[in-house]
This record gives structure tokens, sequence and C-alpha cells, in this order.
């Protein structure tokens, strides 16, 4: 029998900066505990210190999500002072923000963050909500995973990887009431963004972006995409030859 889980205790990662910070400010209420990472102690504290003003408890955790050890720790001791309901895997880096070429030093870190950074926070959770009965785990991917994208190879695998495990989990983890969702956004205004040197059509305000991420987690919708009209154009070109889709893509900006 399914049991509904209120979303009130959320660890989420990435919370320093970006959409992270936008969703840990769209959660904090008088009932609600947010446990946010990070690696950056400064910044948690920025964003811990606004989610407070608005009455949330709040507790901080840096660490890089890279780190198996620290990420399952950091869970453990989260879920010790109150079981936790709902965790967002959002931490992700672009080799934009990385300020290098997906060469080989910012393809493996592209990987470990976005693929492994998300297993190290996922595996833990999953049971750690199995022992809590039940719960929710959100997956950030990007429409980048829909497809690859010629400006950033490591980054469309990495989002790929991660929808496709997300999707998979949804079913296998139904058994023990946990709920999985999978976010594919388009861009959002970010420090991840900020760093991209071309135009990026339909951008979008963090904020807004997190209102739309709290209403499909709510919904439990297995894919959260947005904005509708940059969906369309990608379903559209999931369905097109590589020799089309690739033309397409060679007439839109370029990263510089």
């Amino acid at each position: 029998m399914q049991h509904s889980i209120k979303n009130n205790v959320i660890f989420i990662t990435g919370a320093s900066s970006g959409v992270g910070a936008a969703l840990a400010e769209q959660y904090a209420t008088d009932n609600t505990v947010l446990y946010l990472c990070g690696r950056n102690q400064q910044r948690l504290d920025k964003t811990a210190m606004i989610c407070r003003e608005k009455g949330a408890t709040v507790y901080t955790f840096q660490f890089d999500v890279t780190d198996k050890d620290a990420a399952k720790k950091a869970l453990q001791q989260a879920n010790d002072i109150q079981k936790i309901n709902l965790v967002i895997a959002n931490a992700g880096v672009s080799s934009g923000i990385l300020g290098i070429a997906e060469d080989m030093t910012a393809t493996e870190t592209i990987f470990k963050t976005n693929i492994w950074g998300v297993v190290y926070t996922v595996l833990p959770a999953i049971e750690i909500l199995r022992q809590n009965k039940g719960g929710q785990i959100v997956l950030m991917s990007s429409m980048a995973g829909y497809r690859g994208l010629r400006n950033c190879p490591a980054y469309s695998a990495s989002k790929n990887c991660v929808k496709a495990w997300g999707e998979a989990l949804r079913g296998f983890l139904e058994k023990d009431n946990i709920k999985v969702n999978v976010i594919c956004p388009g861009f959002i205004k970010t420090p991840l963004t900020d760093a991209n040197a071309f135009k990026m059509p339909f951008l979008m305000d963090a904020p807004k972006a997190a209102k739309i991420i709290q209403k499909g987690i709510v919904k439990n919708k297995p894919i959260i995409a947005f904005p509708h009209i940059m969906v369309f154009f990608v379903w559209f070109g999931m369905i097109l030859p590589s020799f089309v889709f690739h033309s397409i893509l060679k007439m839109l900006p370029q990263k510089e």
C-alpha cells in the first residue's frame, strides 16, 4: 500500500547557489527542516540565513559530492537529526563553469560530479528512505540529456546517464514507497550558465524554475521538463535523423 509522503524534511546537494539555493528558499517555511549541502561554506551560510529568516530549521553540511564516504555520512547524520523524506540530488558542473574545454581533465570532473556525485547521494538515500518506510528522490538532469549536443559532449552524456537512471529507478523503487523524479530544465540563470559564452534561448530565473520544480515534485511527475516550448523543440530533435539534427545544430550559436 502506498502512503502519502509530506516533503518537509529535505536534503539538497548543490544548495550553495543556483537552482539548489533557489529550491532551498522555495521550500523554506515554518514547518520545514532543510539539510543544505555544498562545497562552499560561506555561500551555504548565506542560503541558510535566508531560509532561517523564512522560518525553516536549517543545518548545513560542507562536502564534495564526489567524496562517497562524506556524502553517505552527511545523509546519515541528517537523518539522525530528523528523518528525511525528500532528497534532491542537484549538484553538478559543466565545462563552462570549469573554465576549460572538454579535455580529459574537464570530462573526468564532469563525469565524477554529475554522475558519481549523484550516485553517491542517491544510493545511500535509497537505503535511508527504505528504513524510513518511504520518501522521494529527485535527480537533476537537463534538456542536454535528451540528445548529445556538440557544444557539450561530456555534459550531455552525464545528464543522459542521470535521466536514464532516474527513469529506471522510478519503477525499481515503487515497491519501497519511494517516488523518483527527474528534472530536465532548459537554460536557467545560475553561475553554471553565467559561464556560457553564447546566447541561451528561453533563459529563466532560478526562483521561477524552483517553483516549477516544486510543483512537479508535489505532482510526482516522472520527468519535470521545462520550459514547454523548449521541451517541444527537444522532443522534435529526438525524432530527427542524426544527419538532419547535427546539420541544424551547426546553424545555432556556438560556444566561443
